[in-house]
């Protein structure tokens, strides 16, 4: 069985992944009802970007790049596009879209990444997907996760309209 690590850096680390998914998922409800809470936003924005930079303090068992560093890195990039098309762009036109997909997928790969972990370390899905997590069950779970956030996206894209300044 996989342990639970209870070093400062992972705690914390997992501490601020959990605030950028609660942050990020009332910032996605939120959008879904057309509307983006500025305060709420930040702190998805502001957490979102942490949990990358924290992950890569976390020593990979695997040789680099390890899959969570690929992770880490293609949501970095999400993020940058967020940032940019959020404060760059003032979502101006199209950039309104470009910030609600690249922000979604930075949660999405949060709550990807949580799933795993969730298959790792909780003693009762170890069975249903081994260590490392695999099978059908597992694939189910990734796969309805997939498309909760593909459904959820696109509303969101559809009713989200930025106030004019």
């Amino acid at each position: 069985m996989t342990e639970l690590s209870t070093g400062p850096i992972v705690l914390g680390h997992v501490a601020i992944t959990l605030i950028a998914i609660v942050s990020g998922l009332y910032v996605l409800w939120s959008l879904l009802m057309g509307r983006l809470p500025a305060r709420s936003n930040q702190i998805f924005l502001l957490f979102t970007f942490l949990t990358s930079a924290t992950g890569f303090l976390i020593a990979p068992a695997v040789p680099p790049p390890s899959p969570a560093q690929i992770t880490g890195v293609i949501a970095l990039i999400a993020l940058a596009v967020a940032l940019y098309a959020f404060y760059g762009r003032h979502m101006a036109g199209a950039w309104a879209s470009i910030y609600v997909a690249t922000a979604i997928l930075g949660l999405y790969l949060n709550v990807f990444v949580l799933v795993i972990q969730a298959f790792q370390k909780v003693p009762a899905l170890q069975p249903l997907a081994g260590n490392p997590p695999s099978g059908p069950v597992f694939g189910a779970v990734q796969g309805a996760v997939l498309l909760g956030f593909l459904a959820a996206g696109w509303l969101a894209m559809k009713r989200y309209r930025p106030q004019s300044a």
